[in-house]
């Protein structure tokens, strides 16, 4: 089994025979994409088909702006955050260690970090239970329990062994296929006659939901790029090839035109999965305010999948029923496919910074992410057979990753200031966006912590 690890090129390694130029033409620069749509992948899930729903079913059209503003901000944050991964071939922990304060072996960041990513595996645990819910409407002489810890299983089988490459062509399949289907669902709404552009647009003016303000605090957090996709995008950006391609730092004319050109790119990879998580957000979202909003019916405990089934059935029709199934099936269990992928790489990072391994022991990391991959997945499916509420689950893993919104644009803001190269510094108009998108992150992060205070 070593020698098997050890076989498996290290892609944290910055060798020179991987330098490479950035791709000249658009063909060549598609092919290089996919950092975005790993993270799409982990994405577009339970925040989306539970948390946005909810939020709609609960307050209609009024937080519209709320999506988009969560949707938009938060990729200035993440493309700093990978400018600076590029640029200096470190991951993204192995950056965010720089940050002053106080340290117990690493960065006290990095401690909040590892503690809220373990306690937010409640919205994984709810995923869980979501799927579990649907497959046992399929099998109902399957309980719900069984189907976790089988899911459980399948997840550890495929993850143990799984690549980058792996990783990236299920999150393509992933994203594609439930995007596609919930567009189509919500394009169909919006032909209908109970549906009104003009309540819509109303969602559309900044104010705060009478009702629903924790489920709003918890969409802000896991919609678009969520507190804890922030600290995987650089993980991705490495392994897809980023900062190897770039090479190692040596403030030469050709070093600097190549981390340019690769920078560039990335922020095309971000671009491009932005416009797809949007969408289908949106398009999540504008179903749970016209259809379920409309009903009266908020998911919730046991018949959940039931009640957002008729996303699908009040607008394409009862002939829609299986595909809602198979889409959410995809789409949940996706998730806790991509989520797990990249938090075992991060934690296994964790450790290695705390010296439990050498940088260059790629055999040893990989053993690491093997392990992380067992606990990130036996202990969210506890938690799911403890609680048994995916919609309460879910949202309170939002709640706690909105409180990681603020240590991840603390963190970026002092990189981007103190240890990115100037001569790959933004412009001022740049510079002043991740100062606004982190003031914005940090007041939803803050807002947070009083509402789970006061809960």
């Amino acid at each position: 089994m070593a020698a098997a690890r050890g076989s498996e090129r290290d892609p944290y390694q910055l060798r020179p025979e991987d330098v490479e130029a950035p791709p000249a033409s658009w063909g060549r620069a598609l092919s290089r994409l996919g950092p975005g749509m790993v993270l799409a992948a982990a994405i577009v899930g339970s925040g989306e088909l539970i948390a946005t729903t909810t939020l709609g079913a609960q307050v209609g059209y009024a937080a519209l702006w709320i999506i988009l503003l969560s949707c938009v901000v938060k990729p200035v944050v993440q493309a700093e955050l990978g400018r600076y991964t590029v640029a200096s071939g470190e991951t993204g922990l192995e950056g965010l260690n720089r940050v002053p304060g106080p340290r117990l072996g690493v960065s006290w960041l990095l401690w909040a970090w590892a503690l809220m990513v373990l306690v937010s595996l409640v919205q994984v645990g709810g995923m869980f239970g979501g799927v579990g819910q649907v497959l046992n409407l399929l099998m109902p002489a399957v309980p719900v329990w069984l189907w976790v810890i089988l899911l459980l299983g399948l997840t550890q089988l495929l993850l143990l062994g799984g690549t980058y490459e792996r990783i990236e062509r299920f999150a393509l399949v992933k994203v594609g296929f439930f995007t596609l289907l919930t567009v189509l669902a919500a394009v169909v709404l919006m032909r209908m006659p109970a549906f009104s552009w003009e309540q819509a647009a109303s969602g559309l003016r900044p104010q705060l939901p009478g009702s629903g303000l924790v489920t709003a605090v918890a969409v802000f957090g896991i919609t678009g790029v969520g507190g804890t996709e922030l600290f995987m995008y650089p993980y991705w950006c490495v392994e897809k090839g980023y900062a190897r391609f770039v090479g190692r730092r040596d403030d030469s004319a050709a070093w600097l035109a190549r981390a340019r050109g690769w920078i560039r790119l990335m922020h095309v990879d971000i671009l491009l999965s932005m416009v797809v998580y949007t969408i289908a957000t949106v398009a999540f979202y504008l179903l749970g305010a016209g259809v379920l909003h409309g009903l009266g019916r908020v998911p919730g405990g046991s018949d959940m999948i039931p009640t957002l089934s008729q996303l699908y059935t009040q607008t394409l029709g009862a002939w829609a029923l299986p595909l809602f199934y198979l889409g959410a099936t995809v789409t949940l269990y996706g998730t806790i496919f991509a989520a797990t992928a990249a938090h075992s790489r991060v934690y296994a990072d964790f450790c290695r910074l705390l010296g439990r391994f050498a940088r260059d022991d790629y055999a040893t990391r990989v053993a690491y992410r093997r392990a992380f991959v067992v606990i990130l997945t036996t202990f969210p499916a506890c938690l799911y057979l403890l609680f048994a509420s995916p919609v309460k689950m879910v949202v309170a893993g939002g709640i706690l990753q909105a409180l990681l919104l603020p240590l991840a644009s603390f963190g970026t803001v002092y990189l981007h200031h103190r240890h990115l190269p100037a001569a790959l510094r933004p412009s001022p108009i740049v510079t002043a966006a991740l100062w606004v998108a982190s003031a914005i992150m940090a007041a939803a992060g803050l807002y947070g912590l009083v509402l789970a205070l006061r809960g």
